[in-house]
């Protein structure tokens, strides 16, 4: 087929259309750039700090800025860490990345308190948007992780272990998730969550707080909630330890309460550990509720605890060491079997607890199952 020969004036139209749309798609592919490689203007200052074993952890952190990633090779580091910059990731290459105590004992702040990992705010400013991941705190004579005064604080995937007091504690802090950890073989709780450490008060809201798919195993208590409102401890798996699950309240007001503890598989928390200055003695006990009010225990699988102490049991409602009792708790649809003295204790003077629809052999009193 033969074309006309186009005019002068065609030709050029024809030609700015190509230029218009070659144009277009330079424009296009600057844009597909943008999102597929290069990063937008806003998050242009955001670094990734690698750290390999034999440099400084705390060095990294104190140049990060909010929004960065210290990223540490696998390997061993001896030292402890205190963040204070908000919104810094601190991140293991998987969890051989192991942070021991220094060789020496110097050091101030989180090395002196002889703790691995201090996330630190303070009382009027808290410290918001940190993630500690994949990595491994251990033979630390405090405790593995402790953050105080934090918001939306994320643990996950952290190995606390042999750590001489906690593994993972929280105090004075909001908005936390902890998910998918290990702690194991700490001298008191593997994860620890309260008000205040030290300080006598009321119960705080933590704002929807979340622990969830954590293992936790042969410390003394596996997960302790101390006057504490507003969370959720779901889906976790204890086993090995003194005591399982103890949720911990006193005289202060408002009460420890208004909190969820469902779908957890609590199984054979047989070890036996001393007296304390807050609780005799334990062993054999599974989930402990200690001066509460209006906490749901639902969906547990609680198996095969036994021991003599007055918190020995499967689901065990016990006053708290000032004589406070519990209020207006339910236990519901719980699997609880193989556990003594029973499976479901109610060791309390309150009338207003109900146990309801619950899978058990033996309780104390009579009748609850």
């Amino acid at each position: 087929m033969v074309y006309p020969a186009r005019s002068p004036a065609s030709r050029n139209n024809v030609l700015n259309m190509k230029k218009s749309h070659f144009a277009s798609l330079v424009c296009t592919a600057a844009v597909i750039g943008t999102g597929l490689g290069a990063a937008p203007p806003v998050a242009a200052h955001h670094r990734i700090h690698v750290v390999h074993p034999g440099k400084s952890i705390q060095k990294a952190v104190d140049s990060a800025k909010p929004g960065d990633t210290v990223l540490l090779a696998s390997g061993t580091y001896h030292e402890s860490v205190t963040i204070t910059t908000p919104r810094i990731t601190l991140r293991g290459m998987g969890r051989g990345a192991v942070i021991k105590p220094a060789k020496t004992n110097a050091g101030s702040g989180c090395a002196q308190g002889a703790n691995g990992i201090c996330v630190t705010g303070t009382k009027a400013r808290s410290v918001a948007g940190v993630t500690l991941a994949s990595l491994t705190v251990t033979g630390f004579t405090g405790s593995g992780v402790v953050a105080t005064s934090t918001d939306r604080l994320t643990v996950r995937r952290v190995t606390a272990t042999k750590n001489g007091v906690w593994g993972i504690a929280l105090e004075r802090s909001v908005r936390s998730v902890l998910r998918s950890n290990t702690a194991r073989g700490n001298g008191d709780a593997g994860l620890f969550l309260a008000n205040a450490i030290k300080a006598e008060e009321g119960a705080q809201d933590t704002r929807a707080t979340v622990v969830e798919r954590n293992h936790v195993s042969d410390n003394r208590i596996g997960i302790t909630v101390r006057r504490l409102r507003n969370l959720t401890v779901a889906d976790n798996h204890m086993t090995g330890n003194c005591g399982g699950i103890f949720v911990v309240g006193d005289e202060n007001k408002p009460k420890t309460g208004a909190l969820t503890v469902r779908d957890n598989l609590v199984a054979q928390n047989n070890k036996s550990c001393p007296k304390s200055s807050r609780l005799e003695a334990i062993q054999g006990s599974g989930i402990v509720l200690t001066g509460t009010e209006d906490i749901l225990v639902a969906r547990n699988r609680v198996m095969d605890h036994a021991g003599t102490s007055s918190l020995s049991g499967g689901i065990v409602l016990y006053k708290s060491f000032v004589g406070t009792p519990n209020e207006r708790n339910r236990i519901v649809d719980n699997l609880v079997t193989g556990n003594a003295p029973a499976d479901l204790i109610n060791a309390d003077t309150a009338q207003t607890n109900t146990f309801e629809r619950n899978s058990c052999r033996a309780s104390l009193p009579t009748g609850l199952c």
